[in-house]
């Protein structure tokens, strides 16, 4: 039984930023995403959660114009998605595109020549991700937490309106955890709205707003996210589904 739930009914006083509509993914034989909506509300964290290879990646990767969908659509404040929106959408999805033998500087020098953006940009963001203080050091060097933070910073640059993260705390010990959750809970109160994917549930517990279980690359289930909800038991509940 399918669990999906429209969020204009908790949204309607609340404009979405983003919604795809009956979205579609194929490979060849293998079909990623089978008909996805989503709505996702502006000023909001939205976690797309499911195991790995249900779909979450692909989801991301079509928003962020990395890849094309098979058929349906996304809108963008309420308009057709097109390249032009991607100046309003920050990604960061799977490994960072760094230069290692650059310093963080530098690697966010090279997007802010491209985008004629003013110098000044790159200390604010160095500072909203932490790194300010060692954004003269190569990149090579920083540990695992720091370039995913750095990675964070360049999605940061072109002063985003929408932020996706896919799996943004993989690999990161608690410490390097604590501080990517804050810095998300600090661009939520800036305004920015974040969709991440995880398949770890105590972070989504921390961090979400709303969220939407995929699995199979199907939406089974979109709500808002009460606190107060047995998150595992409910995935449980929702992947088991046949």
């Amino acid at each position: 039984m399918k669990m999906a739930v429209d969020l204009r009914r908790w949204t309607y006083m609340t404009q979405n930023i983003l919604e795809t509509k009956e979205l579609s993914k194929t490979y060849r034989r293998k079909q990623a995403l089978k008909s996805v909506s989503i709505h996702v509300p502006k000023n909001k964290v939205y976690c797309l959660i499911g195991p790995n290879g249900a779909g979450k990646t692909t989801i991301m990767k079509i928003i962020s114009g990395m890849i094309t969908a098979t058929s349906g659509s996304v809108e963008i404040n309420g308009h057709p998605w097109s390249r032009q929106d991607l100046l309003t959408i920050g990604s960061l999805i799977e490994n960072a595109p760094l230069y290692g033998n650059l310093s963080a500087q530098d690697n966010l020098r090279v997007i802010t020549t491209m985008l004629g953006l003013p110098e000044s940009r790159i200390s604010e963001v160095l500072k909203a991700v932490n790194l300010a203080d060692v954004g003269s050091q190569p990149a090579k060097n920083y540990s695992l937490g720091m370039k995913q933070r750095l990675g964070i910073a360049l999605a940061l640059i072109n002063h985003p309106q929408l932020l996706i993260l896919d799996e943004p705390t993989n690999g990161l010990d608690p410490l390097g955890i604590q501080e990517l959750r804050q810095i998300i809970s600090d661009f939520k109160d800036q305004g920015i709205t974040i969709i991440i994917s995880s398949h770890i549930l105590s972070e989504v517990e921390h961090l979400a707003d709303y969220i939407a279980f995929i699995n199979h690359g199907e939406l089974k289930l979109e709500q808002a996210y009460d606190k107060t909800t047995d998150l595992e038991a409910l995935f449980n509940q929702v992947v088991q589904e046949v």
